[in-house]
């Protein structure tokens, strides 16, 4: 079934299952799915790290005395992540 693409690809995966015959190839198309969700879930993780450490720097640039701005703080998480909250 070779490597993992970069996107998910509705045609891709009905061909795939079109030519899970036997019990070995369906295993090898269920892997594959789940290896495909859990890169999608660590990119959305990378992305709301980027976010919150682009938040936080704007914010040590721009100070918390910004007149009209709201009020916010980063939470890092247990697993080393940050939340813009």
């Amino acid at each position: 079934m070779g490597e993992p693409e970069t996107s998910y690809d509705h045609h891709r995966y009905r061909r795939l299952l079109a030519e899970a015959t036997d019990e070995t190839s369906r295993l090898r198309l269920i892997d594959l799915l789940i290896r495909e969700k859990a890169r999608d879930r660590l990119e959305a993780q990378r992305a709301s790290d980027r976010r919150a450490m682009t938040a936080e720097t704007v914010a040590k640039v721009l100070g918390t005395n910004v007149p009209g701005s709201k009020p916010f703080t980063i939470k890092v998480l247990s697993s080393g992540r940050r939340e813009l909250i």
